[in-house]
């Protein structure tokens, strides 16, 4: 019978509520740094989240909203110093505690710890914001492997990263699930074959999630029930160590009888 040993957890809009609050107040900071009059909207970062990664980001606003921009210099040289300003300002902002976790994060996090669950990271948010993260609300140390960033070439929907945490930590599919909050994140987790948890956020709520095993407005807490999005929940209205027990040997358990 398949067991459930390693919880792997996306970050930005999963682990806390990064992005609208977090990520885009970040961007506008840095844009006002270098002078620039550009200016990212809640709307239009909700469109910008179509595009992983950072610096991809950045350039995808550039060729869709100013075609004309010149940059002073090598363009990758001048997104990265932007984007280097911008992850300067999002440490800021976490020190100033304007990024909480979401709802049943820390709870769910310390119970598996509790029961010898391992736990890794597969995103495609630069390591510096990560660790700053994690440094202001958990502990980095809880991860066994915490694959950020530029670690693989092609970012997600591709499933490099996932497949990348799976053979660092010697893993195989079936004894992990996946806990993500974009269509990008669960394309990525489905191509390595991974069960996969949506919790979804204000910019994906309305997203297209067919193929993860459930969807959720958040983890919830014992006083605060999360709500089933699609899915089934039984003898439960929190996410905990024995639901995803059950979510990863329930098609077996299912075959057995």
């Amino acid at each position: 019978m398949t067991q459930l040993t390693t919880l792997i957890f996306d970050v930005d809009g999963t682990l806390a509520e990064s992005e609208r609050d977090g990520h885009r107040v970040a961007f506008n900071r840095a844009f006002a740094d270098a002078e620039l009059d550009w200016h990212w909207s809640i709307d239009l970062y909700g469109k910008l989240l179509t595009v992983s990664g950072g610096k991809e980001r950045i350039k995808a606003y550039l060729r869709n909203c100013r075609p004309n921009f010149q940059a002073p210099g090598d363009l990758d040289d001048f997104v990265a110093q932007l984007h280097a300003t911008k992850t300067d300002r999002y440490r800021q902002l976490l020190s100033e505690g304007a990024v909480p976790l979401r709802p049943g994060v820390k709870r769910l996090l310390e119970e598996a710890r509790a029961e010898g669950l391992r736990l890794a990271i597969a995103t495609t948010s630069a390591l510096p914001n990560v660790l700053a993260l994690l440094d202001r609300t958990l502990d980095p140390q809880w991860f066994e492997a915490i694959a950020a960033g530029d670690i693989v070439p092609a970012k997600k929907p591709a499933p490099d990263i996932y497949h990348y945490v799976l053979d660092q930590l010697a893993l195989t599919a079936n004894e992990c699930l996946v806990f993500e909050d974009s269509p990008h994140g669960l394309q990525a987790s489905l191509g390595a074959g991974l069960k996969t948890v949506v919790t979804v956020n204000d910019y994906t709520r309305s997203n297209d999630f067919s193929g993860a095993t459930l969807v959720l407005s958040d983890l919830g807490e014992p006083d605060r029930p999360f709500e089933v999005l699609a899915g089934e929940v039984t003898g439960t209205q929190y996410f905990n160590c024995d639901l995803a027990r059950d979510l990863v040997g329930g098609e077996e358990m299912e075959r057995e009888k």
